[in-house]
């Protein structure tokens, strides 16, 4: 993706940025974002409502988040803000609109992340054999290394996210390598068990493991060139994430077919013949680097998002320390510690129900897109292909909008909350004029 093709027409960022990452260390954080916890439960869950066809599934997402992260790509490269989609959200479609996009990554998005810890802390407990009670405590230990770990800023979180990320390649290679020798090919028989219908639903479900691309946004300026290393760094992950998807899927149906659907450990089963004994804890390795690389990426983005917030007024001004390239949000990061411990609660007294919880961030990520796409389509040179990728990208969150339907009613009373805050804001400067 050539940076000639992505020219605004509306005048971007160009002051010299002081960040950290390099081609290297940010590739790791686009990858981590996105080939996430997915990996853990997707495979399986798409294989009991698609069969085999499920691959089909998996590449057509795949395909279909090319556009998307091109899009952002696009976005951060030539406008790098900790504020993410919701400065985009501000320079094309005003503030009310970039606080709703704000509020919803901030509020809304921030709901998946105890989901995160509580699908790591279930397969630890799984493979491990352990008392299930101890998922609660589990899943919140697994909060606190990202969390000390981001408050040292991002040149410490982005050099270890290096590590995590070259662990969960090597270890889903690994899985991949050992459990293919066991492939059957009478699973792929029949392909459509489910029908088309099936694919449907498979592909809405591996709409939550390729997302995370605007997760980048949010730490554009910690590039040390934003402009070349962006669109690189999404090109590799793009390539990385949809390589490892579709050969976990297929060694998932080939080795387990109809078994997948009904386990709730599926790697664990990929490796439990091929490397009996110690099977079971690579697994266990796998999911520990797995959730502690999404958190730590998040985290990351969550603190960046909620110190520019401050930084323009939608949220309390003294957020705003640390929103510079460099900066480190400490402030925004315990505001963050307090939602997800309170989200965290509610899912406890709820028996650890985690659908709630996931549609909950899906919606407001459907909506987050929206504007994103929107926003894009306005600030991107028309007819240039980060002019295309939006619209294309627009076509297909109208989808996920759809999708998403009742669910949508959290988004919708956080955008109620942004025109509020809006409105008072303007009274406010009425009074003092």
């Amino acid at each position: 993706m050539s940076s000639t093709v992505i020219d605004s027409p509306v005048s971007a960022d160009t002051h010299e940025h002081h960040g950290s990452l390099g081609l290297a260390r940010g590739t790791a954080l686009y990858i981590a974002a996105v080939l996430g916890t997915g990996i853990l439960v997707l495979p399986g869950l798409a294989a009991s409502v698609a069969g085999p066809a499920s691959i089909i599934a998996v590449a057509a997402v795949f395909l279909l988040s090319i556009p998307l992260a091109g899009t952002f790509a696009a976005l951060a490269s030539r406008f790098p803000d900790p504020g993410g989609v919701a400065s985009y959200a501000r320079r094309a479609l005003g503030d009310t609109w970039a606080r709703m996009a704000g509020y919803w990554f901030y509020f809304g998005v921030c709901v998946g992340a105890p989901v995160v810890g509580v699908l790591g802390a279930e397969y630890v407990v799984a493979v491990l054999g352990i008392d299930h009670a101890a998922v609660a405590w589990i899943g919140i230990a697994i909060f606190v290394p990202p969390f000390v770990i981001n408050f040292f800023g991002v040149r410490v979180s982005g050099a270890l996210q290096l590590v995590l990320t070259a662990l969960l390649l090597v270890v889903v290679v690994g899985v991949v390598a050992i459990s293919f020798p066991q492939s059957d090919a009478a699973n792929f028989q029949p392909f459509l068990p489910h029908g088309i219908a099936g694919i449907g639903t498979a592909i809405s479900l591996f709409l939550w493991a390729f997302a995370g691309w605007e997760v980048g946004t949010h730490i554009a300026g910690e590039f040390r060139n934003p402009r070349r290393v962006i669109p690189i760094a999404t090109a590799i992950a793009v390539v990385v994430v949809g390589a490892a998807y579709l050969a976990l899927q297929f060694v998932t149906v080939a080795v387990l077919g109809d078994a997948a659907g009904t386990s709730a450990t599926p790697l664990v089963d990929l490796v439990a013949d091929g490397a009996p004994g110690y099977g079971p804890f690579l697994v266990a390795v796998i999911a520990a680097v797995v959730v502690a690389g999404v958190v730590n990426a998040y985290l990351g983005a969550f603190g960046k998002l909620g110190a520019s917030l401050g930084r323009d007024g939608d949220l309390p001004r003294w957020l705003a320390r640390g929103v510079e390239d460099g900066g480190i949000p400490r402030r925004s990061l315990a505001v963050v510690a307090v939602l997800i411990s309170v989200y965290y609660a509610l899912m406890a007294a709820t028996g650890f129900e985690l659908t709630p919880f996931i549609l909950v961030h899906t919606s407001s990520m459907a909506a987050i897109y929206a504007i994103g796409m929107v926003a894009a389509m306005r600030l991107l040179a028309t007819w240039s292909l980060g002019w295309w990728m939006a619209v294309i990208s627009t076509v297909l969150t109208i989808g996920l909008l759809v999708l998403a339907g009742p669910n949508l009613i959290i988004p919708a009373v956080l955008a109620l909350a942004a025109v509020v805050v809006g409105l008072i804001k303007r009274r406010t400067r009425v009074r003092t004029t």
